[in-house]
């Protein structure tokens, strides 16, 4: 382990814990000099085990017997985290090109896994989390876009990342350089100023453009129930409104605002309100038997699990949860989907490149409550704050 000047850690291997797993001679020579970068950043390359290697199952915390024979004894170079430290993938050595394969944990179907390609090489793995943890925090080489946002600072940034990480790369593109430039400068849609009372100032008429004028619906003061004190929600759902139908939400338009409690009044099975339900209202659906509630009080917006009567944050404010319906819907324009041809085993990095957006605009929304959010979305579609609609997406 290395601490730099600036308190950067890096992590560096020996010849001996390296050998002979590590057969290809540039990686092993990144591994014993450069090393590893190990940082609370997204995405980060996280610490080997204390002693050495160990193997794909010792992060899944899965039986050996229980994973393909491929992947039995297959140590692990670094582990990939997503948002919140939790790990997503494990990064295996590289191959006979120096190509750098990954595996998904699957700790509900662990004879699944499998690897998949992930970059062309560990040091174009590692470059690319740095540049794109530069663009994630505005600083060095994009420290100049610190305070502007709107679609033309978006279209800059993504020249800028796409020039960056072209030059020097080593082989085809893997799937973070792929889908970086498309996905993460859309963080600059929306100012940050505070102006609006909420998280983001999006522009008024950015719903409009993506979802169409008369997709977006915007509420009247005949609309707000008194529970709605909230006054930066109010002025939020008349001036900018929110898409009826957004793929993973669907808008009430047919009733008023409602409570839970007024919403399943006429239900033969009634479900059971969740706590404090006299301020809490409901948006529309968000996935099936999950509702979407706004606390008219803090405007926080919430994840009600109709089936476990569970209630859980979803994001800050209507104004990120408008950002995540805005960005779930230009992850799926023909330029995405072009790109997710090229890379059709990346579906997992996407999902992960999409919450690094969230999490760059909306950090508290995306990390809290995210210690085991990534193994809920995995096994039953219900997510850490932040995530269901990116999970449903996917």
């Amino acid at each position: 382990m290395r601490t730099t000047d600036a308190g950067s850690v890096t992590i560096t291997l020996t010849g001996p814990e390296l050998d002979p797993w590590v057969a290809y001679v540039p990686t092993g020579h990144w591994l014993t000099g450069y090393g590893l970068p190990f940082a609370d950043r997204v995405p980060r390359v996280g610490e080997p085990g204390r002693d050495g290697l160990r193997t794909v199952a010792d992060p899944a915390g899965v039986p050996g017997d229980l994973l393909p024979p491929g992947l039995r004894e297959q140590p692990e170079t670094a582990g990939l985290l997503a948002t919140g430290g939790t790990g997503t993938e494990s990064v295996l050595p590289a191959g006979a090109t120096g190509g750098v394969p990954a595996t998904h944990f699957r700790q509900d179907a662990p004879v699944l896994m499998d690897r998949r390609p992930l970059a062309p090489s560990l040091r174009t793995l590692v470059r690319c989390a740095e540049i794109t943890d530069e663009l994630a925090g505005l600083r060095r080489q994009f420290a100049s876009y610190a305070g502007r946002c709107a679609p033309e600072a978006v279209a800059e940034a993504s020249r800028h990342l796409l020039s960056v990480l072209r030059d020097g790369e080593d082989g085809e593109p893997g799937p973070f350089a792929v889908m970086a430039p498309l996905l993460r400068p859309l963080s600059l849609i929306a100012g940050r100023d505070g102006g609006s009372g909420l998280s983001l100032d999006l522009p008024h008429r950015l719903l409009d453009q993506e979802f169409g004028p008369r997709g977006t619906v915007r509420f009247e003061d005949v609309d707000f129930p008194a529970a709605l004190t909230h006054e930066p929600t109010r002025r939020f759902l008349r001036e900018v409104g929110l898409p009826e139908d957004a793929h993973v939400f669907s808008l009430d338009t047919d009733i008023p605002l409602a409570t839970p409690a007024e919403y399943h009044a006429d239900c033969e099975a009634p479900a059971c309100p969740p706590t404090g339900a006299g301020r809490l209202l409901r948006l529309g659906r968000l996935v099936e038997d999950h509702s979407l509630l706004v606390d008219g009080e803090t405007g926080a917006v919430l994840d009600w699990d109709e089936t476990e009567s569970a209630l859980r944050p979803l994001t800050t404010d209507v104004s990120t949860l408008a950002f995540t319906l805005w960005l779930l819907r230009r992850e799926r324009t023909p330029e995405a989907r072009a790109a997710h041809a090229l890379t059709p085993d990346a579906h997992d990095q996407v999902a992960m490149t999409m919450l690094q957006v969230l999490a760059a605009v909306d950090p508290a929304g995306v990390t809290e409550g995210r210690t085991d959010g990534h193994r809920r979305t995995r096994a039953s579609g219900r997510a850490g704050r932040g995530e269901a609609a990116v999970t449903a997406a996917r």
